[in-house]
This record gives C-alpha cells, structure tokens and sequence, in this order.
C-alpha cells in the first residue's frame, strides 16, 4: 500500500465528509470547479479515479518551484498539508497587488489577513494550509508526527537548515523509514555552491539561460516568468513519482535532490548539446532561430507575427502566396536554408517591408490553410480569449473562502479526455490547523494552548 497514513487521508478524500469544529460534526465545504455552463470540463471520455489518493504530502516549500511540485501532486488527488509560518505564512502571500476581492462573508477568524494575492492563488489549489511555528519544541513534535503520517516531505530551505532544526533527511528517516524526501535548492546537496541560496533569475544568468535571451545587439534578458523555478517543479514531480513506485519496489523511501542549476542546464536542450559535441557557443538571437531563416516574429502594421518557415517548401508557399512574390522563393539567395540562413539580413528586412503594408488580420487570413506554421503574438486578454482556450476550457473557476468565486488556470492535463477535478481552493492562512491536528489526535484544549502561546 502506498500510504502509511490511509485513514487520515481517507477522511479528507471523502469517506468521512465531516469536520469536527466545537466538537461537532459540521459538512466539509467542498469546492466544485465550474465553467460557466452544466457540462463537464471537457465533454467526452472517462477521465480516470484520482491515481494518488491515499498519498499524503507533507508540503514546506514556499514561492514557486516547491508549490508547483506540491500543486501537481495534490492535482492528482494526494492530500497536501502546506505548513506555513504563523504569522506571514508563504512569502508570496504578501506579493500584491494584484489580490482578490475580500468576500463581506470571509471567515471571521480570516479578516485580520492581508487579500489573497494572485501569485499565491496561482500555484496553491487542492492543498489545506496549517502554521506551525518549528522552531519551538511543540511546534517540531507535531512537525515529527505529520512525518509520521506521510508519504512525502517536499521541502525548499537552504542545505543543511532544516537539519539544524531535527527536520532533516536523517531525521525524518529515523521517525518513517518510507517517507520520500524532497529536497528542491539553488545548486544541490553538494559542490562548492550547495549553501547558496536559489533564486530563478539569478540561475537563469549563471547556468547559460539568460546568455542566450535578448536581441542580438542587446543586453541579456530574463523570462517574462521564472521558467527555471517552474521547470524545476516539474522536475520535482516526476522525481516524486518515480520514488513512489521505486517504494512499491523496494519498500523503502528515497532522499531526492533537485536544483534549479541542473535543472536550467539540462533545459539548455540543443544549446548544451551544440557546445559538448562540436564546441559551439551560443549567442543572442532575439525571437529568431540560428540555424532557420525566416523563423522569427515580425511587426505589421498594428501588431507581430511569428512565421516559422522551417523548410524549402513553406518558404516558397510564404513567398508566393502570402507576400505575392514568387519569384523570392526561386533567387538563388534565398531558394535554400542554407542560403537564407547566409543572406539572413537582406531576406528579413524584404519581409519586413511587405508585413508592415497591411494590419495583422489581414495576415493571419493569408496564412491560414497554407501550412505555414505562424501565429499572432498575443497579449494575456488575447491568450485567454483565443478560440482553442475557451473551447479546451483552461480556466476553471472556484468558491474561494474569503474571495467568492475565482478564476485559476486549469490543470493542462487531460486523462481519457477529463482534466482532474479543482477539489480545494488556494487555502487562506492557517485555514486548516485545527483540522489537521485534530487528525493527528490534538484535543480542542490542546489546539486552544498551542495557539495562545503561538505555536501554531
């Protein structure tokens, strides 16, 4: 059996959908992902059961690499537990503006937080939030007793930190032979770097990224989001994975160590690949390809175009019946790759000129049918409005319990044809302390104590 902690995670998965406040038996409130309408996400196929039901995860990530991890897994029905600071709860819980509305009906025991910023609410769905202050020696022994009950420790502190606190692999170890043991840092548990601190934008620089962003005659330039953060968060997951079926294997847990240094150098794809092999160092080239030519955005009259004519025969079709010049796709100059990758300069700016003499409607009515690959630079209004968005529904929209009815991105995933269900919004902080102890066998009185004397 995957979890060592069945009947805890069964309670909150829906085989007791009660919640003890006061005592008392009160329905758990659930949270139901709509789109606008009575049909199902996506209108067709099965979907399949939550495939980790079961699993318990003990989250101590905060920001974005570790909350993605987390997010994905509790996407696929593990029950995650995110332990928070008392007070501040995840860093970005405090990067707003933007932030939702606060709701006239927010929980009284809510309205002395802060509005729930749109970065937290965009990587924190399906999770259930306690604050546990660790430092304290009662704060740790209920630290030691989720670990008890997990499957899964995810945590981002810096090497060696969480050690110093009776929090590390070894101790967790000791405390549950099985537990899986997630450690996501700046440069990994060893090295001469492994006590620094992580950070995406500062990966992206240092492990080949940014070098290779920018216009050629240009500064270099970070991702317009941190790709290094959420790769890596990817890489966690599956790392994860991996683990719970090597457990079935082995019956043993597994110390993982992932980093955004690897993790950007083994994104860097052919770029790494073009250095080892032939010696080759990159360089900037903006939205262009270094070895395509035209495979890059261009303006027209009202806005930018991305063509990406990646062989002989779409370049002729571009030239013939996008730009009414046939004969372009027949000069010498320009009729190879090879060639237009040599007279790069002169090709362009010949594109340029036509594209700029219409608006971009007018283009995208040109290329359509012709297979061509192309596309609108959109902005996020246009991204979310495009036809494929709404019609693959990549919004979903919950009852938040301060905020009222928000809109999040939908998991990207569908299984036989279903996308797995938003079970739980972004949990406000400490939304659920008194539930998880009470899990874990704190009585009221106890819960009382631990929150005066601010343990939780």
């Amino acid at each position: 059996m995957l979890s060592t902690a069945w009947k805890y995670s069964q309670r909150y998965h829906g085989l007791l959908r009660h919640r003890k406040v006061n005592g008392l038996l009160h329905p758990r409130r659930q949270s139901y992902q709509t789109n606008g309408t009575d049909a199902p996400a996506l209108p067709y196929g099965p979907g399949i059961p939550p495939p980790l039901k079961g699993i318990k995860i003990l989250d101590l990530t905060r920001v974005l690499a570790g909350p993605t991890a987390t997010m994905l897994l509790a996407d696929l029905g593990a029950d995650v537990i995110k332990v928070e600071e008392v007070t501040r709860g995840d860093d970005t819980r405090a990067w707003n503006p933007p932030s939702a509305p606060t709701s006239p009906n927010a929980p009284k025991e809510s309205g002395h937080l802060p509005p729930e910023s749109a970065y937290f609410l965009a990587v924190n769905r399906n999770k259930r939030s306690i604050t546990v202050n660790f430092k304290k020696p009662e704060g740790l022994e209920i630290l030691h007793r989720l670990v008890k009950h997990s499957d899964v420790l995810v945590e981002n502190f810096v090497t060696g930190k969480l050690a110093s606190m009776g929090l590390g692999w070894e101790d967790c170890r000791k405390l549950n032979p099985k537990l899986i043991y997630a450690s996501i840092t700046g440069y990994g548990q060893t090295g001469p770097y492994k006590n620094a601190a992580g950070y995406d934008v500062v990966v992206e620089a240092e492990a080949g990224l940014m070098h290779i962003t920018g216009e050629p005659d240009g500064s270099p330039c970070k991702v317009g989001v941190a790709v290094t953060d959420i790769a890596t968060g990817l890489y966690t997951h599956g790392a994860i994975m991996a683990a719970l079926i090597s457990r079935q294997q082995t019956g043993e847990g597994v110390w993982i160590d992932c980093n955004l240094f690897e993790t950007q150098i083994a994104g860097l794809a052919n770029i790494a690949s073009n250095y080892l092999i032939a010696g080759s160092e990159a360089s900037r080239h903006g939205t262009a390809h270094p070895s395509i030519v035209p495979y890059q955005v261009f303006p027209c009259k009202d806005g930018f175009l991305m063509i990406g004519a990646g062989n002989d025969r779409q370049f002729r079709m571009l030239a013939d019946k996008v730009l009414d010049n046939s004969a372009l796709g027949t000069d010498p100059k320009f009729s190879t790759n090879d060639a237009r990758v040599a007279n790069r300069k002169e090709l362009v700016q010949i594109i340029t000129e036509v594209l700029l003499r219409q608006d971009r409607d007018h283009w995208l009515q040109r290329f359509k049918g012709l297979g061509i690959p192309f596309g609108p630079i959109n902005n996020i209004q246009q991204t979310f409005e495009h036809p494929q968005a709404i019609a693959r529904q990549v919004t979903v929209e919950v009852e938040h319990g301060r905020s009222g009815k928000i809109k999040l991105v939908a998991p990207a995933v569908a299984y036989n044809g279903q996308k797995m269900t938003v079970r739980l919004p972004p949990p406000w902080l400490s939304e659920h302390t008194a539930e998880v102890l009470e899990e874990l066998g704190y009585s009221n009185a106890d819960i009382g104590r631990l929150r005066a004397q601010g343990t939780i």
